[in-house]
């Protein structure tokens, strides 16, 4: 199955080194696309565990504490890193 993936947020640089859509097995959950993204990333440019997902508009939690869920062909994974500032 194929899934498009969307970085944004301070991370955004990141998703210059991860394809815009990732080719899973059928049948992967939202963490097996989490584990296929971190494995595309150098170590030193892997994604802030308080980074928000949202999988086709419905949102999970954060990459550290998020709802389990099955992913389908043509889902759209979001994630968001929080920005802070002044």
């Amino acid at each position: 199955m194929k899934i498009r993936l969307m970085i944004s947020g301070r991370n955004y640089d990141v998703a210059d080194a991860l394809p815009e859509e990732l080719a899973l097995p059928d049948g992967a959950s939202i963490d097996d696309a989490l584990q296929h993204v971190a494995g595309l990333l150098p170590r030193d440019r892997q994604l802030p565990d308080s980074c928000l997902l949202a999988v086709s508009g419905t949102h999970l939690g954060t990459l550290r504490n998020h709802k389990p869920h099955a992913l389908r062909d043509g889902d759209e994974l979001v994630v968001i890193a929080p920005v802070a500032g002044g």
